[in-house]
């Protein structure tokens, strides 16, 4: 899943940066509300972390504007927003909901909570919610960052992980190489290369042949038998 990180603390979004692309995230940063604006308005991000003190304005109106459709952005995916601010007073909290917001946690914080509030976020209105993903006999384990089929552990890839993960939320459908490199790669991404096709063939031989199917001209799809 890709995530933007809107906070100008250059140490923080560094810090967050690291930690959720170790947790296997695609992430990217910005510094100020014109930054995000402008990453917002050409890459279809799954969640934002927003600060609300910025240097050129506050994550309320970034908020806002997201929620009333003045920031357009593309595709059709509904943005999750969790406000990360050392704001925590009830006014500025009720505020931030009020605004569009789909979480609010207050600095400082521990990044185990940081993530589950993301996973959280992220599972809303798929998979019933659940933090554990099966499709036939394979099952992914979000919190715990592991795959496994028919009981034998999966040995993958962040990026690999991350390509599973989003075809498992969307079993039965085509996902095209470009909502791949989408939401599982980040902005360093080379949109020219190959790197979408390779990891699906690295991982469809780990999970076996047969497992996701190449539908010519239009994407991937996950068909695991039971």
């Amino acid at each position: 899943m890709r995530l933007l990180v809107v906070e100008d603390e250059e140490d923080l979004a560094e810090g967050l940066r690291v930690g959720l692309s170790r947790a296997g995230y695609a992430v990217d940063v910005a510094g100020t509300c014109a930054r995000a604006g402008d990453l917002l308005a050409v890459n279809e991000y799954d969640l934002m972390l927003l600060d609300i003190n910025l240097p050129d304005g506050d994550g309320f109106a970034l908020c806002r504007a997201l929620r009333d459709g003045s920031l357009v952005t593309p595709g059709d995916n509904d943005v999750r927003v969790l406000m990360l601010t050392a704001r925590g007073r009830v006014d500025d909290r009720v505020r931030g909901l009020d605004e569009g917001a789909d979480d609010y946690l207050v600095k400082p914080f521990a990044l185990a909570e940081l993530q589950a509030r993301i996973r959280a976020l992220l599972r809303r209105d798929t998979n019933g919610g659940s933090a554990v993903l099966r499709v036939g006999d394979v099952v992914l384990d979000q919190p715990r960052h592991t795959a496994t089929r028919a009981g034998a552990r999966l040995p993958l890839t962040p990026k690999e992980f991350g390509v599973l993960e989003y075809l498992m939320l969307r079993p039965e459908h085509v996902v095209s190489s470009e909502e791949l490199l989408e939401h599982v790669w980040d902005a360093n991404a080379d949109p020219f290369t190959q790197t979408v096709r390779v990891t699906v063939g690295t991982l469809r031989r780990k999970l076996g042949e047969g497992s996701i199917e190449t539908v010519v001209g239009r994407g991937y799809r996950l068909r695991v038998p039971a």
